[in-house]
């Protein structure tokens, strides 16, 4: 078996996206189903807005308009993954990425995110999740861009945003559960796991270890990964 810093070391030299990458950003090798077009239009609720949410493929869930294209920018917002392995709560920031949180807000408002499973576990890295078909491909049926500042660290206990590449924000997250994770700011930074929720995640998820062995895609954690609920504060 690759020593741990071996394989963390391979898992951040991939730039080119593959089912099998462990960079949270390199989700499949498939695009999503009907990729975005090259010139994407504004939707309605887009044009006088802060935010522009692109079409991007079929919606893996249901999902109905588009988010608040004009998002609070300031204070923060608690949310709550009621997961079969225990809940764990978060603390969103909205100054730094109104547009993420906000849509992270609509998404949960909708259910989007119920009766999911994290589909990719990786010890020592990360926890993704927010694809309804727990595939690594699946999205809400649009896109939006990248709110970044370049300065962008992802320390233990940090939630960002998952992509196939720039201005290429979906559903899916990612929660580091690694404590040396080393990842360019090429990921949009929602907030953080509070240290309580942390410890359930290493009891009831990460210390269960690998990967469910009837999990089609050998990805998804062996237990304590499912999220049954979201509740937003």
């Amino acid at each position: 078996m690759k020593t741990k810093a071996l394989f963390l070391g391979l898992a951040l030299a991939a730039l080119v996206m593959g089912g099998c990458s462990e960079n949270p950003g390199e989700l499949t090798s498939d695009p999503p189903v009907g990729s975005p077009d090259s010139t994407p239009s504004l939707t309605d609720t887009d044009e006088a807005g802060a935010c522009t949410y692109y079409p991007s493929g079929q919606a893996a869930k249901t999902v109905n308009g588009t988010p608040d294209s004009n998002p609070p920018s300031t204070g923060s917002v608690t949310i709550t993954l009621h997961m079969s392995g225990g809940d764990v709560t978060m603390t969103f920031d909205r100054s730094p990425a109104p547009c993420a949180v906000g849509s992270f807000e609509f998404l949960a408002s909708q259910g989007y995110f119920n009766a999911t499973t994290c589909h990719r576990f990786v010890d020592g890295f990360v926890l993704q999740c927010g694809d309804p078909l727990a595939q690594g491909f699946g999205g809400p049926g649009y896109r939006f861009d990248d709110e970044l500042s370049g300065t962008e660290t992802y320390p233990y206990g940090t939630v960002a945003m998952a992509n196939s590449g720039p201005n290429s924000n979906g559903s899916q997250f990612f929660i580091v559960i690694g404590q040396s994770v080393n990842l360019p700011p090429d990921y949009v930074v929602l907030g953080t796991v509070d240290p309580a929720s942390m410890a359930t995640i290493e009891t009831n998820i990460v210390a269960h270890g690998g990967v469910d062995p009837t999990d089609p895609n050998g990805s998804a954690p062996r237990q304590g990964g499912d999220i049954i609920s979201v509740t937003v504060d």
